[in-house]
């Protein structure tokens, strides 16, 4: 009995630290008592209620951002990185989907610092803000649809492997077009295009997906912008080929330019060119600086990380941690 108890213990162990890995790496609350904020008050997580008929459960009708905040252990600081731009574009996505948000920007970078200086995390940190039609009402619509709004934060640490580099299919599932779901927004609804080529890619025994548009060119990852590195130019897709207007994106365009002195080309890409070129990488909120080292079972340049987006993904993670001077005004202290 006394090994059979030992073995069980042994198993409970194990079973406690892989919960809390995967815990901390989907970005679920560490306890019950993290502070969120919804509909004007800051409440336990476990005390804020969403109904079983709410209209964005059924039906997509949601706008999302996903912002991070990076912990510099040497400075104890956490850094919220570009809060005013991601709450700008939640505005955006928000007429889209024909919602207003309850607060101005400036009130909701306040109402984040506030959120997590109440949670005290001391380490990188996931902030989620989610503006939805909240009326427990069956039908297909938008107007007369009560609105609700929250925020909650959450540890999380790489959401794929930006170290060793990651492999990626093109998946055979297309982009939802601009005429039918605009990516450009982050609707909720949209979302069921990424995880279905998401799933694709890693039952297929991939890290990623990359999604082409519905005219053949080169979208975006599953959830993340796109770069290339091909005759001394990076090269992303426009947002006219229905990606995200990526807030990271857009930080890594003048990092490409004023830093390593590259030129970058707005233009479409086609699929072979994803086989061919020197260098490519995922980038984004969650993904951050992800390289790709291997595309469909072909490699990528040498299949090993390369120069260019080593030396980027140094000088990004040092600009969001508060370690570059030249880039504090991409960061707002928490503490």
């Amino acid at each position: 009995m006394t090994g059979l108890r030992s073995s069980l213990i042994t198993i409970k162990l194990r079973m406690g630290i892989e919960a809390d890995t995967a815990r901390k790496a989907t970005g679920r609350p560490e306890h019950p008592n993290t502070w969120v904020f919804l509909d004007g008050e800051f409440r336990r997580y476990h005390d804020a209620r969403i109904g079983l008929m709410t209209h964005a459960l059924h039906y997509g009708t949601g706008v999302f951002e996903g912002i991070r905040a990076y912990w510099n252990p040497k400075q104890e600081q956490l850094h919220l990185l570009k809060g005013p731009e991601h709450y700008d574009r939640l505005r955006r996505s928000g007429r889209i989907m024909k919602m207003t948000l309850p607060h101005s920007t400036e009130e909701l970078v306040k109402l984040t610092l506030e959120l997590l200086r109440r949670n005290e995390w001391r380490g990188d940190t996931y902030v989620r803000p989610l503006l939805y039609k909240s009326s427990e009402v069956i039908g297909v619509r938008l107007e007369g649809i009560a609105e609700s709004f929250l925020i909650y934060t959450a540890p999380m640490g790489a959401y794929v492997d930006v170290d060793a580099g990651i492999r990626c299919m093109v998946s055979s599932w297309r982009r939802v077009s601009d005429q039918s779901l605009p990516a450009r927004g982050k609707i909720t609804g949209a979302y069921a295009n990424s995880a279905l080529a998401k799933a694709e890619a890693e039952e297929n025994g991939y890290d990623e997906a990359i999604v082409m548009t519905t005219d053949g060119h080169v979208s975006e990852g599953s959830a993340e912008n796109l770069f290339m590195f091909k005759d001394g130019a990076f090269i992303t897709p426009p947002v006219t080929d229905d990606i995200l207007e990526g807030v990271t994106r857009k930080l890594l365009i003048g990092l490409i330019q004023e830093e390593l002195g590259r030129p970058v080309l707005e233009r479409s890409i086609d699929r072979t060119e994803l086989y061919t070129c020197d260098e490519l990488f995922l980038c984004g909120t969650g993904a951050q600086v992800s390289p790709v080292i291997e595309v469909d079972r072909r490699p990528v340049g040498d299949g090993k990380i390369g120069e260019f987006t080593g030396e980027l993904q140094s000088i990004y993670f040092g600009a969001v941690r508060g370690e570059n001077p030249k880039y504090s005004d991409w960061t707002i202290p928490v503490y």
